[in-house]
């Protein structure tokens, strides 16, 4: 009986209504009968173009056959597809050729069918759409485009959103794209590039390429991005970002438009647009679209087929976490906070570039900047601007390095001082000459683990003696993405890659073993986040004796692990153990653990 009005729909090409929507539901045991009675009773004003499975989606009801489960607008969309036999798709904009998919119908006739096409292939075009059952548009289509047409059900709160964005970015480039004169084909030398960067007729400030640069920083702010890139390359420019450190390809621009984005951005930056030769860098503050302040740290580099961009997005939120949330257990916890309340001494955190070493030291920074303190930065350049803390860029310009930084710190009667890296012997003699006079350094190195550290400072040169007398404790770091708490599943141990992780240590430790699953929420990868892992190397007496003794570090590393310092391999075992990332994670994001 319930599936008669699915049948005269089919047969009618009619629009979903709210009343069939309740009916299938209530058949299927996901609706009580009190919650369809309240739904139709203040079903929307026929003026109001509100979709059914957004109406009731809106209401977030219990769905009565599952009690923990609330009946989303996409959860209902993917039940209605499931229903009606119909393949389902979540919408994901990283995954479409905007360019390409704007380009088969007009976004008036896209507008009119609610329909929006997300893949275009040389036979087929897959369309989607939030009506089962309204296929009057289908055959026409396929008679203008000549290509066979695949229909799936989605999201119509992501249809009528992403066609509205997709358009209208599309509609920019075009806008901007007339205004500029054709280039000549065959540029292979940067020489060329150049001189047509200098002549290039579309205005920086140009309404429509203002559009595509604001939908471009907010897409990215949306999509948890840490990094934007704007690649030329021969025939075109790519616009990737990279979430949760890997990359994704979100838009391939024409060449002709990647000038005037690049100069509005380096307009907002404040960078001279006409140098293209030179590298530069500069920073943007903006808001993302709920409000929150969030910086970009710009670098450009000239290319053999013009100039890349690089934007850095700082969140401050994201900057500044409890150590708890930066992935510390409770036992890295208390020897971190055990080593930053040393009233004097060098600590230092190492690890790859993008292994979470600012995050790291803003975190410790906050706890520390209290207002009986005086804590003081010297970086390059400054990461994200904090009220309580005195922060000091390096300006290579004017001579103002991290060796000349420190030294000006030093008189402004500081306790605490951030050098942003340590680089050369002059900085590390600086920092070594401020441990010695009674203040705590927190500064950063580039070395593969924490014992290593030792050994790099030894080779810029600072003498054994001295680091016996202010290293207090190295933190090695790296970052590694953490399972979606939304979809994960159990999954079997592979004996073979959980014995490569821990056999140096033969390790019994249970085992919750987890593996990624794809969902909405982590847009189907199975990962959502990063946490750290950490290897954290207190200097005791016994460490200090081996320093100068002990010229490559096995026997400081050997000696290190006895005396509890856990090695990266294991830190990221346990938080695999705990069902939190997966062993490829892990063997992925840490160097080979050597043996006691």
């Amino acid at each position: 009986m319930q599936e008669a009005p699915t049948r005269r729909r089919r047969l009618a090409n009619a629009k979903l209504q709210l009343d069939e929507l309740v009916q299938m539901l209530a058949a299927d045991g996901h609706l009580a009968p009190a919650d369809g009675d309240r739904l139709l009773a203040t079903r929307p004003a026929r003026d109001q173009d509100v979709h059914p499975l957004v109406w009731v989606g809106d209401h977030r009801l219990t769905d009565a056959k599952d009690g923990s489960r609330v009946l989303t607008t996409e959860t209902l969309t993917e039940w209605l597809a499931a229903r009606t036999q119909q393949p389902y798709l979540h919408i994901d904009p990283l995954k479409i050729d905007v360019a390409r998919v704007c380009g088969v119908v007009t976004h008036a006739y896209a507008a009119r069918y609610h329909i929006l096409p997300v893949e275009v292939s040389t036979q087929e075009v897959t369309v989607a759409t939030a009506e089962p059952f309204d296929r009057e548009w289908q055959g026409e289509l396929e008679r203008m485009l000549g290509l066979r047409i695949r229909t799936v059900l989605a999201n119509p709160a992501d249809v009528r959103r992403y066609l509205g964005e997709f358009y209208s970015l599309a509609r920019s480039v075009r806008r901007a794209m007339e205004r500029q004169q054709e280039l000549p084909q065959g540029i292979t030398n940067f020489e060329q590039l150049v001189q047509l960067g200098k002549s290039s007729n579309i205005d920086a400030n140009d309404q429509a390429v203002v559009h595509i640069v604001d939908w471009l920083l907010q897409y990215a702010f949306e999509q948890r991005a840490s990094d934007i890139h704007i690649e030329p390359r021969r025939e075109e420019c790519l616009v990737r970002f990279r979430i949760d450190g890997q990359m994704h390809l979100v838009y391939q621009a024409p060449m002709q438009l990647m000038a005037a984005i690049t100069n509005r951005i380096k307009l907002l930056g404040r960078l001279d647009v006409v140098e293209k030769r030179r590298p530069q860098d500069g920073r943007i503050k903006t808001r993302s679209p709920g409000g929150d302040e969030i910086e970009l740290r710009l670098s450009t580099m000239p290319t053999a087929f013009g100039e890349k961009l690089v934007m850095r997005i700082f969140n401050p939120e994201l900057l500044l976490k409890n150590f708890a949330e930066l992935g510390f257990s409770d036992d890295e916890n208390r020897r971190w906070r055990d080593l930053i309340q040393q009233p004097n001494g060098i600590i230092l955190v190492t690890g790859p570039t993008g292994s979470g070493k600012t995050t790291t030291l803003y975190s410790t920074l906050r706890e520390l900047a209290t207002p009986e303190v005086n804590v003081c930065t010297v970086e390059d350049p400054i990461e994200n601007v904090y009220p309580h803390l005195n922060q000091m860029q390096v300006q290579h310009n004017i001579g103002l390095d991290f060796a000349a930084g420190v030294r000006t710190l030093l008189r402004q009667d500081p306790d605490i001082i951030m050098i942003g890296e340590i680089r050369d012997l002059e900085t590390a003699e600086m920092a070594v000459q401020a441990a010695l006079t009674g203040h705590l350094v927190l500064s950063t190195l580039h070395t593969n683990d924490a014992p290593s550290a030792v050994t790099r400072l030894l080779d810029l040169g600072v003498p054994d003696y001295l680091i016996r007398a202010t290293l207090l404790g190295v933190l090695a770091q790296r970052l590694a993405r953490t399972l979606c708490p939304h979809c994960r599943a159990p999954a079997d141990t592979d004996e073979r890659a959980w014995n490569e992780l821990v056999s140096p240590w033969k390790s019994n430790m249970p085992r919750q073993v987890s593996k990624p699953v794809g969902c909405l929420e982590c847009r189907m990868t199975g990962y959502l986040g990063r946490t750290g892992l950490y290897e954290m190397l207190t200097v005791t007496p016994t460490l200090r004796r081996l320093v100068g003794e002990d010229k490559d570090g096995a026997q400081l590393r050997e000696q290190a692990i006895r005396e509890g310092m856990r090695p990266l391999r294991l830190s990221g075992a346990l938080k695999v153990a705990a069902g939190v990332t997966t062993i490829d994670e892990i063997l992925r994001n840490t160097p080979p653990a050597r043996p006691r």
